[in-house]
């Protein structure tokens, strides 16, 4: 039965923005929450390039031992798209507020298992399928961790500032990978015997201190002004993504394909350099971990920058210029990257996260906007997992494979111009929202 007219304008009404106190709340909530989850992400990305191999792979060569542990980083974007539909039904369903914290929860729970978890010395097999399971639990949480800090953050927003407030939910990926970054630079004056028994324990183990400071946050917020009309009206979705399904198809496949380019380059940059940098091109640990960092602080400008932008020009048009951006310079990156300069590498990384913040600010606004409230969190929520695994799932492995295969990093060029010319395609098919 489709809903009362009446009762989706009252929810339509809703979409105007929240009283200036809380807005700020939320968008802090929306910033350290996302920060906080993407730091428990980023540490394990950062230790699969650095130390996972000849911990829990310790039978296997070197190279190998790498391609295994950027394989268990891949599995867990498997269940992104599952985590999707399951934190998008309840968000729909039950609150978008309650979701958040539930995500940051399992999310803190599994890293910090990580870090307590034996090596494959210690108990054999069974270390490498704990790893597993707790990454998966991680993909299960990430899957719906962004859907409702963005959704938070934009169904709080006043009208003509979507944008703006949508990034806050944008900027815990940079600000994550930068703080992940940083605790594993002060652990540079371990030795690597050191950093290889314990060391690389305690970014993992810290978490339990950021996921306090997290739930203190976002038990302070109120639930979306949307959902709160939504749940009054009684219009909410029964299967919210049945009726995604039915109602909006083209808007889940655009919208899922036009974020393969963002997450498959973005972790190009965040996982594979890294492993690239110190095992092939032999540059020593702290640098590369700084040219990360200036990377993602960049990154992390862009994505505040274009995010505004798209308030006054319209999203597509931001996209646009980002998505072309990622289409042509990945040959010229690499080409910076192999010079083992430090100043080549951190300008080939700051032109490269200019185009990664130009098609990811914008978006917590564009998905919000594709989708009705009724069902919102499901579709918005859906499509990130979905482009996510279908991108960045099993990009460090496939950009290891092309490596050690041709050689050569200009095959991983081509592999990252190719997701870019998938992505630019569904964006030139997007409608532009901004008005919505």
């Amino acid at each position: 039965m489709e809903p009362d007219p009446t009762s989706l304008s009252k929810v339509a009404a809703a979409e105007t923005g929240s009283r200036p106190d809380q807005l700020r709340r939320v968008a802090l909530a929306s910033a350290v929450g996302t920060t906080i989850e993407w730091y428990d992400y980023f540490i394990y990305s950062t230790a699969a390039a650095l130390v996972f191999g000849s911990q829990f792979f310790s039978t296997l060569e070197p190279a190998s031992a790498t391609l295994a542990a950027f394989a268990t980083l891949g599995v867990g974007f498997l269940a992104r798209p599952v985590g999707g539909i399951i934190w998008g039904h309840f968000g729909d369903r039950v609150g978008r507020k309650a979701m958040l914290i539930a995500s940051l929860l399992l999310m803190g729970f599994a890293t910090v298992g990580v870090g307590l978890l034996p090596t494959y010395d210690q108990i054999g097999l069974l270390a490498p399928v704990l790893l597993l399971v707790l990454r998966l639990l991680q993909g299960l949480s990430a899957g719906g961790e962004w859907g409702g800090a963005a959704l938070m953050a934009v169904e709080h927003a006043p009208e003509g500032q979507r944008g703006k407030y949508g990034s806050y939910s944008q900027i815990g990926v940079p600000a994550g990978l930068i703080l992940a970054q940083l605790v594993f630079v002060a652990l540079g004056p371990l030795d690597d015997e050191q950093f290889a028994s314990w060391g690389w324990r305690l970014p993992f183990l810290f978490s339990i201190v950021l996921v306090g400071v997290g739930l203190f946050i976002r038990l302070r917020i109120e639930e979306s002004p949307v959902f709160t009309a939504l749940r009054a009206e009684n219009v909410r979705a029964r299967v919210p993504m049945i009726d995604v399904l039915r109602e909006r198809p083209r808007e889940l496949l655009v919208a899922s394909a036009s974020f393969i380019a963002n997450t498959a380059i973005g972790y190009v940059f965040l996982a594979y350099l890294l492993s690239y940098g110190t095992s092939v091109l032999k540059v020593d640990r702290t640098t590369m971990l700084l040219v990360v960092i200036i990377g993602s602080v960049s990154w992390l400008v862009s994505i505040v920058v274009s995010a505004q932008w798209s308030d006054r020009v319209g999203r597509k048009p931001v996209y646009l210029v980002g998505s072309v951006l990622l289409v042509v310079w990945p040959v010229p990156f690499f080409l910076l990257i192999d010079t083992r300069s430090t100043a080549l590498m951190i300008l080939a990384v700051i032109v490269l996260t200019i185009g990664l913040g130009a098609s990811y600010g914008p978006q917590s606004a564009l998905f919000a906007e594709m989708f009705d409230a009724r069902y919102r969190y499901s579709g918005a929520s859906f499509s990130y997992a979905v482009g996510a695994v279908l991108g960045g799932g099993f990009a460090p492995l496939i950009a290891t494979a092309l490596q050690t295969s041709t050689g050569t990093s200009l095959s991983v060029s081509a592999y990252m111009v190719v997701v870019a010319v998938i992505s630019l395609v569904a964006v030139i098919g997007i409608r532009e929202t901004r008005r919505v």
